[in-house]
């Protein structure tokens, strides 16, 4: 009876060790194609590669929906799409790019940008109770850790990586972008963004261009970005963009960040499926009491657009 109890733990135990290290091997296998690095040569810029024809079915679609056509009009809704089937003539469209909107938690993004920053230069010690501090920060936009964060790099370290060169994901001259300007809590000092005196601010065009970067490896190098990309992957809140998706694609393939206050929402995301056409950003800013449900509609209505096999 012993020898039966010993030899069925044995087992228990080996066949636990093979299912873990086949989830490992097998998440090892789907990451392989994100990043997808290409030589700088074969890089093209999200500016460069606008695509009337994918611009003109997202006018369509906005334009068959008197709210979000309002809502556009009014610069009170941002929407950007890169479909990215070849990752080095990506598929652009844009409403409002330039528009930088209060975004709530989705400049969470910045403080993982300047975390992971941090650690390549040393700044910050690299721990896996401190990856898993980032982890709840986004996938979970836990306000407390985000705080902590920015006290330990420092706000003005990160906005100073922000507004500076290769990132510049703020950029005063264009339109603004994204920007850390206080803690997430009730207390401490506020440094606005220059351009609107916003707290926490993001514009469609640099949110994008955020995560093509990510796609390519391109953000400090491909190791940090694929760290960056796994910190994003998993998301944990089901809402707009995920509560739309997540049935359609495993959460490993979405690598998200949203934020929500009042009537503030956003949203932004990376689809990479395992078939090339369903490989795409998506990000929305909306200033509307119902911007959750119009990002949830949206990423359902996205996600067809972008699967068509007629855009070439």
């Amino acid at each position: 009876m012993k020898h039966s109890l010993v030899h069925v733990i044995t087992l228990s135990i080996a066949y636990s060790c093979f299912f873990n290290l086949a989830m490992k091997q097998s998440w090892a296998q789907e990451s392989l194609s994100i990043p997808a690095v290409i030589p700088d040569s074969q890089f093209t810029p999200l500016r460069e590669s606008i695509s009337n024809e994918l611009s003109g079915k997202m006018d369509s679609i906005i334009k068959t929906n008197k709210l979000w056509h309002k809502l556009v009009k009014r610069k009170k809704m941002a929407v950007g799409i890169v479909r990215l089937s070849d990752p080095s003539h990506p598929q652009v469209a844009w409403l409002n790019p330039d528009f930088t909107m209060y975004a709530a938690s989705l400049p969470k993004i910045a403080i993982l940008l300047a975390a992971v920053q941090a650690f390549e230069k040393g700044t910050l010690k690299e721990s896996p109770e401190i990856l898993d501090e980032l982890a709840l920060m986004i996938r979970k936009s836990d306000n407390q850790a985000a705080t902590r964060f920015i006290e330990r790099i420092g706000m003005q370290n990160i906005q100073d990586l922000l507004v500076s060169a290769p990132f510049k994901f703020y950029d005063e001259k264009k339109g603004g972008g994204l920007w850390v300007g206080k803690l997430y809590a009730k207390w401490g000092k506020k440094k606005a963004d220059p351009l609107k005196n916003l707290s926490h601010a993001a514009n469609v065009r640099q949110v994008c261009r955020f995560y093509y970067l990510l796609a390519l490896g391109k953000i400090i190098n491909p190791q940090r970005s694929a760290q960056i990309l796994n910190i994003l992957s998993h998301p944990d809140i089901e809402h707009k963009f995920v509560k739309s998706l997540g049935t359609v694609y495993p959460h490993n393939r979405l690598f998200r960040k949203s934020g929500t206050w009042k009537q503030w929402h956003s949203d932004s995301i990376l689809v990479w499926g395992k078939q090339k056409k369903n490989r795409y950003i998506l990000v929305a800013l909306v200033e509307h009491k119902t911007g959750g449900t119009i990002l949830k509609e949206l990423a359902g209505i996205v996600d067809t657009l972008v699967k068509q096999d007629t855009l070439k």
